[in-house]
């Protein structure tokens, strides 16, 4: 099996990093670079995940501020317009008292 090290299309650049040009579409040297690329396919994978996921924490309590402002305006909303529920309530018990003359 060939290592990756030694094949024409890998080239590790100054900082130890390696960059493949190898497609597993088009120019597979060994049944075993498959494999690899499924791992490599993982690992981007996992990183963007774990990415997401510290994204999604610092969100989190941005969103908690933002449910609660929200449910705050919608309390003082439903206690500004009481009023008009109250009066629309007991106009309705009225026009029952009426109707049951």
């Amino acid at each position: 099996m060939i290592q990756c090290k030694d094949c024409e299309f890998c080239e590790i650049d100054a900082e130890g990093r390696r960059n493949f040009k190898c497609d597993p579409f088009v120019n597979v040297k060994e049944p075993e670079c498959i494999a690899k690329w499924q791992l490599i396919r993982l690992d981007m994978l996992l990183v963007s995940y774990q990415g997401m996921l510290k994204w999604y924490g610092k969100l989190g309590p941005l969103q908690d501020k933002i449910i609660r402002y929200m449910q705050r305006e919608i309390n003082e909303l439903d206690e500004t317009e009481g009023w008009k529920l109250d009066a629309d309530e007991q106009e309705d018990e009225d026009e029952k008292d009426f109707e049951s003359l």
